[in-house]
């Protein structure tokens, strides 16, 4: 990775994936462009200087280094641009983790086991001896089982100065949501245990499920809590409310069946808490789930951490 140069001119430079220099190779005639997305993520907005003199108050946001352009598709535009026609627009929507209800919906906060990030045991002998109960954990193997922790995404506007008795506008509510997740350690799963269909798995073996209201009840349902925040209820936005995606996180057959993976991409020979007490060593892999929201662009990234009893 490096940093172009920006000061005073302005820098194109782009690049193909790995699946983009696939289909050109082709050389059919088939290949075409027919979507792009622009990001920002390089830029830092509070270099805005208001005090600057009338046309100098962007200039060291314009002259910031800009990342050179890589191929690496899992790796680009963390934040993407979105473009709206309105022009009365105060606030914008979010995707928001929802870890309001801990028992349920929350991360695990050891730091004996995997501080904030979701744990996902990767076989029934894991479950059984490193315990049901860790906070965060997940079933790998029985994905079904009721009494385990799920993922809670949130959609809407998070602020007080709007009530969340007010209907959220159609053109800001996500109605398809992008879960990506790498194919080789573990699958989406609804809250009953079955398995979503990937759309595709790129040529990093990462599985885009793309789950769209209507569709895919089961994982997105829009939010009719109008409650306040703080009040009694499990609701993290605090403005008006837009969907709300849930599912779990299921283990790959090689996860299950095997140490190969946590031995090649993981750590071995971990100490890990147990929920009766004493240690267990476990195996671990360290990875995210990458949830988009498919309306706005908006993204967040979820930790989970992969465990095997050795």
């Amino acid at each position: 990775m490096a940093f172009l140069d920006n000061s005073g001119d302005i820098i194109l430079d782009a690049v193909l994936t790995d699946t983009g220099r696939l289909r050109l190779a082709r050389g059919d005639g088939s290949f075409r462009i027919a979507k792009f997305a622009l990001g920002d993520d390089e830029i830092d907005y509070a270099l805005y200087n208001k005090a600057a003199a009338s046309g100098l108050q962007d200039l060291e946001i314009l002259q910031t280094p800009i990342l050179e352009a890589f191929t690496n598709n899992t790796s680009t535009m963390n934040s993407r641009l979105l473009t709206i026609p309105r022009t009365n627009l105060l606030f914008l929507p979010i995707i928001k983790l929802n870890e309001e209800n801990a028992s349920t919906t929350g991360r695990n906060n050891s730091a004996t086991q995997a501080r904030g990030s979701f744990i996902v045991a990767a076989n029934k002998e894991t479950v059984e001896d490193v315990g049901i109960g860790i906070q965060g954990e997940m079933f790998g193997q029985a994905p079904n089982d009721p009494n385990q922790t799920h993922i809670q995404c949130d959609q809407g506007l998070d602020t007080s100065e709007i009530s969340p008795e007010v209907a959220l506008d159609a053109d800001l509510k996500e109605t398809q949501y992008s879960v990506e997740i790498d194919n080789r350690f573990g699958r989406i799963t609804n809250l009953g245990g079955a398995f979503a269909a990937p759309s595709f798995i790129d040529d990093d073996n990462i599985a885009n499920y793309r789950l769209s209201l209507g569709t895919n009840p089961t994982y997105v349902k829009t939010i009719e809590d109008t409650i306040r925040v703080g009040q009694g209820t499990s609701q993290v936005i605090r403005g008006p409310r837009g969907t709300s995606l849930k599912f779990r996180i299921g283990s790959s057959v090689d996860m299950t069946t095997s140490n190969f993976l946590f031995t090649k991409f993981g750590s071995t020979g971990q100490s890990f808490t147990k929920a009766a007490g004493g240690t267990a060593t476990v195996s671990t892999i360290d990875t995210q789930v990458r949830v988009t929201g498919l309306t706005t662009g908006y993204r967040v990234d979820i930790p989970v951490r992969f465990i095997r009893k050795e």
